[in-house]
């Protein structure tokens, strides 16, 4: 008898255990999902020119059912607060029709100036100032009043850098470029627009392909934008792979981001840092997530697919570089624990 209480005793104890470690797998389950939403219009272009009202209210649309808040204006107070300093970062190199559209841009500065913010305390940005002001930033700004600055131009901060022993050639503008030692260009400084000017980030990307790292996305963008002596790390995909995750993963950037936004009105998927407009498709979205790695994923997989819809060659990147970020734990790059949320 006291063997069998003995005995039911530790078979309860047993099913206690288990429902409790499969309680706290679904949980961990639930926590490594992501969230995703996809805002579709299809008159938010005609023949490649955006329509900045049609914009804005997809921009709307997004950002209240990603956050779940009722309005514009509590969604990103809900993210930030009037006193932040908010960096818009954008990806401007290829200019305004394959980078990141100004009309984007526009409704998200519209939408920020609602919810409370200063317009002072906006600054629209990216790697160099020149890019900007073709890409018509420089002209989008005055109009708004908000700032506008390249984070190259911006000066470097000594006391945040990454660093690694990958030598390559520092060129003019790099903080290193001319100096001499042991171990010059082992680092990568990260600009003080970055460090201590902004307190939020908004990643603001376009669905474009690059040739080593997929997509011009969330994490190659703002990783890339925010430190000088890059040229190092984009020689082979591999480094690109190890290297541009573990940039972004510095806390002076991945801790400001609030919000990624990918510019999807028109998906570029030959090409990079040039638009060529015959190598693009119109999708007339909008996507939004907290999770860079999540949405860039879901733009490598469409920028594959228009390649193969279109007979172009497939890219065959090595170290897949979502997989790195993934277990850096800046996001999930699992396509099966990605939930879409698709608003037409």
């Amino acid at each position: 008898m006291i063997y069998l209480l003995l005995w039911t005793a530790l078979c309860l104890l047993g099913s206690a255990f288990i429902g409790r470690c499969a309680q706290s797998a679904a949980q961990s389950e639930s926590l490594q999902r992501a969230k995703v939403v996809v805002v579709q219009d299809p008159e938010a272009t005609e023949t490649y020119r955006t329509r900045p009202e049609r914009i804005r209210t997809m921009l709307d649309r997004g950002i209240t059912n990603i956050t779940s808040r009722p309005t514009p204006a509590e969604a990103w107070r809900s993210l930030l607060t009037t006193n932040d300093v908010v960096g818009i970062k954008i990806f401007s190199l290829p200019g305004p029709n394959s980078g990141t559209r100004p009309a984007v841009v526009s409704a998200l500065v519209e939408e920020l100036l609602a919810a409370g913010l200063a317009p002072t305390n906006i600054v629209i940005w990216d790697r160099q100032s020149v890019d900007l002001r073709l890409a018509g930033y420089y002209e989008l700004a005055r109009r708004y009043k908000v700032r506008v600055a390249g984070s190259m131009q911006s000066g470097f901060d000594t006391t945040n850098v990454y660093e690694n022993p990958l030598l390559g050639n520092l060129v003019w503008g790099d903080f290193e470029f001319g100096s001499k030692g042991e171990g010059v260009g082992r680092k990568s400084y990260v600009s003080k627009l970055v460090s201590q000017q902004l307190t939020k980030i908004i990643n603001v990307s376009p669905l474009l392909n690059h040739t080593l790292a997929g997509v011009s996305g969330n994490i190659y963008g703002l990783a890339s934008g925010s430190v000088d002596n890059i040229a190092r790390f984009e020689m082979d995909a591999e480094r690109m792979a190890r290297t541009i995750p573990e940039i972004y993963a510095l806390p002076s950037l991945s801790d400001r981001v609030v919000m990624n936004i990918v510019d999807a009105l028109i998906c570029q998927y030959e090409g990079g840092e040039r638009g060529l407009l015959h190598y693009s498709t119109v999708l007339n979205e909008i996507r939004l997530s907290k999770d860079p790695v999540a949405l860039d994923a879901l733009s490598v997989k469409e920028l594959d697919h228009q390649r193969q819809m279109s007979g172009t060659p497939r890219a065959k990147p090595g170290i897949d570089l979502y997989e790195v970020a993934a277990l850096l734990e800046l996001g999930v790059n699992d396509l099966k624990r990605i939930d879409v949320e698709t608003l037409r």
